[in-house]
């Protein structure tokens, strides 16, 4: 049986929905890749910044509220401080942290990197992402293996197809990872 990896790379941090006060309406907003870090006497508030991509707009997406400077690992606060590009992409595809600050998330742009191979095949295929981004399985295998949704669904139901541990996989979000088995004779 053939050993297949794929990797979800990630090209942009999903755009949230939001209401902008200056367009007084639900607008796209797409992360700005910088911190806001404010200072209360002993404790310090740290927000993502957001932009409108229509009127520029911003809007802080807290990450940390009334937290003491020391509880957090100096390095951390540092990367906050000079607006540490891979921080701000962790904290944007974060879906959790944004639905807390009242934002509904779309899906991030991505790719799939990794062999192609033929479904009929036996093989078993491990899917990794870096983060946990819920893109459905099926429309990762439908991407990749360029199949029907309907090809899929057929595949699953014959059992052509299924996932260690087991789950539904016509529903099942990717959240990390998950490995799959293909081929007939499962």
């Amino acid at each position: 049986m053939q050993h297949i990896v794929w990797e979800i790379k990630y090209l942009s941090p999903p755009l949230v929905w939001r209401h902008c006060q200056k367009c007084k309406g639900k607008k796209l907003f797409r992360c700005s890749d910088r911190f806001r870090v404010n200072a209360q006497r002993k404790t310090l508030d740290i927000w993502l910044i957001y932009k409108c991509s229509d009127c520029g707009a911003t809007w802080n997406a807290t990450i940390y509220s009334r937290v003491s400077p020391q509880s957090l690992d100096p390095a951390l606060l540092e990367a906050f401080h000079h607006n540490d590009r891979k921080l701000a992409e962790r904290f944007a595809m974060d879906a959790g942290m944004l639905q807390r600050n009242g934002a509904e998330t779309g899906l991030p742009l991505y790719t799939i990197a990794g062999a192609d191979f033929s479904p009929d095949e036996a093989v078993t295929l491990v899917i990794q992402s870096k983060y946990n981004v819920p893109i459905k399985v099926s429309a990762i295998l439908r991407k990749k293996l360029h199949l029907s949704h309907k090809d899929i669904l057929c595949r699953i139901a014959d059992r052509r197809i299924r996932s260690i541990p087991e789950q539904d996989l016509r529903c099942c979000k990717l959240n990390g990872g998950i490995i799959l088995l293909f081929g007939a004779d499962l």
